[in-house]
């Protein structure tokens, strides 16, 4: 963890051994990958109509691939947490490199209302405001609490959210957790964020908003439960098994809980956190059992590891060149597919073209060993 934004060489080692653990890389990696295919077919959908609807978050309730993306992310920042963990950190350090990732969401957020504030409107929750403001809290606890205490933490803000969300809103606006905007966690952001919310409209909130960083906190404390266990040193079998046994047991638990309390990403419900964190930890064992093995060097090159290696840099890379996408150049494909396959494959096509265009530089930062640390 640096005190400034620097592009530096490899080091950057997630264990006591100095070595970084591969399976949390490659866990990265697939996430941004999902996050840009994810994100570039939201965009492709809004131009040129019909996608596939796995590839697109869920409207309110329910859960598909795209809604597993950035959960996947929260609960590695608690994971990185406990591995990186050398004693107790200074407390300005970590406010200093949360701070430095709400700024970069900020501009991130709003850089189309800088260039055009009549035509787009100021947005102050993201992404990475998000993920700055977890690792902020979770960073500031972990070295301060034990593992029990911390497991009771992240179950007692679960289960207190629940009740939080069946508060009725001061608007009157009928409490129905089930349906969009209907509970008092979006009235908070509707009646606080006004104008700079995502979702307008007297049911509008923001999925990434002010009471819903709550859960995002368990869920990265839940992340430091798992470092812990890595940490321990139990031979990569046994903690792969243990950990897909944990996301499995997650996965039924959160499904469980969602038939009364919605599965929902946009309010980031604890049965949301529950199921999230279960397939991401299922993932997590998937790549830790086949590349934890023994204290190789990390290899360079591949299609997960450079993203994995360089999340900020890629993240920063495609929100900035998204644009692209509305190019005739990447819509030339879809255009001679569309009649011929249909619009849900054809949209693949610049998806995946404006994804190697992305994978690209990363791959040749990665090769030369440099990363963007905020």
């Amino acid at each position: 963890m640096s005190d400034a934004p620097t592009i530096s060489g490899p080091r950057n080692p997630h264990d006591g051994a100095g070595r970084r653990l591969a399976s949390l890389d490659l866990l990265r990696g697939l996430t941004v990958l999902g996050m840009i295919i994810v994100n570039s077919t939201a965009g492709v959908a809004r131009r040129d109509g019909p996608v596939f609807p796995l590839l697109l978050h869920a409207e309110w309730s329910g859960f598909t691939i795209a809604d597993s993306i950035f959960p996947a992310f929260i609960l590695m920042v608690g994971v990185s947490i406990a591995i990186s963990s050398r004693g107790t950190p200074p407390t300005t350090r970590i406010l200093v490199r949360a701070g430095r990732l709400i700024l970069v969401g900020l501009f991130l957020s709003n850089m189309f209302w800088l260039y055009d504030s009549t035509t787009y409107h100021l947005r102050l929750p993201g992404v990475l405001q998000r993920i700055g403001i977890t690792y902020a809290v979770v960073a500031l606890i972990y070295p301060r609490t034990g593992w029990r205490a911390r497991a009771a933490l992240a179950a007692g803000m679960l289960l207190a959210y629940w009740p939080l969300c069946l508060l009725p809103s001061p608007d009157g606006l009928p409490t129905d957790i089930w349906m969009r905007g209907h509970n008092f966690v979006s009235w908070c952001d509707r009646a606080v964020l006004g104008g700079t919310r995502f979702v307008a409209g007297p049911d509008g909130y923001d999925p990434e908003g002010l009471l819903s960083t709550w859960p995002t906190i368990a869920q990265a404390l839940i992340g430091t439960l798992i470092g812990d266990f890595i940490r321990r040193g139990s031979p990569p079998r046994e903690v792969a098994r243990m950990m897909a046994l944990a996301g499995a047991a997650s996965i039924v638990a959160g499904i469980g809980w969602g038939m009364l309390f919605p599965i929902a990403k946009n309010l980031w419900t604890s049965p949301f956190v529950l199921v999230s964190s279960g397939i991401a930890l299922m993932a997590l064992a998937a790549f830790h059992i086949v590349f934890d093995r023994g204290d190789a060097p990390v290899r360079k090159g591949g299609l997960l590891g450079p993203f994995g290696r360089n999340a900020i840099a890629a993240y920063t890379l495609h929100e900035v060149t998204a644009f692209i996408l509305t190019s005739d150049a990447l819509q030339w494909p879809f255009r001679q597919l569309a009649p011929v396959v249909g619009t849900r494959i054809a949209a693949l096509a610049p998806v995946l073209i404006f994804t190697a265009l992305v994978w690209w530089p990363i791959a040749a930062m990665d090769r030369r060993g440099w990363y963007l640390k905020i």
